[in-house]
């Protein structure tokens, strides 16, 4: 029982992970930050498509669910649950293209926003922002001033 839902566990992680490369760059255009994030996670996803390797999750999750008792799968993750499932094994190619115009996309907007600001390269990250006014200034008083 525990090993299957051990199994389960690591399936909700994989899709979240795939998720997060598709949506990443999307996110981070809210919070900038997560570019440290999102970069590293969509070149090891680049690697795991082009090279072919398989993700560390996939064999973790077969090994569960072996541990559970129950049979595992032939093949990858997105072989098993994607293709076929989610969308027909021929637009895989299709799938692919949309999720790097999605990645391309949120990129784009986060530079847009960053010219569109006229800050300094430093900013976009959350460092070297101008303060904004205080509460007493907004209201229309000087500081110091109660």
């Amino acid at each position: 029982m525990l090993y299957r839902l051990l199994a389960d566990l690591v399936v909700v992680v994989h899709l979240l992970f795939i998720v997060f490369v598709a949506v990443g760059s999307l996110l981070a255009v809210r919070s900038p930050r997560l570019v440290f994030v999102h970069v590293p996670v969509v070149l090891w996803a680049a690697a795991i498509v082009t090279i072919g390797f398989t993700c560390p999750l996939t064999p973790l999750e077969k090994a569960f669910r072996e541990r559970a008792g129950t049979t595992s799968y032939d093949g990858g993750f997105i072989d098993h649950y994607l293709d076929g499932v989610v969308y027909p094994g021929r637009y895989t190619t299709v799938a692919r293209l949309l999720v790097a115009v999605a990645i391309l996309v949120g990129y784009l907007v986060l530079l847009a926003r960053r010219r569109h600001r006229g800050t300094q390269a430093r900013d976009i990250f959350g460092y070297g922002r101008p303060q904004r006014a205080g509460w007493r200034r907004a209201r229309g008083t000087r500081r110091g001033e109660v």
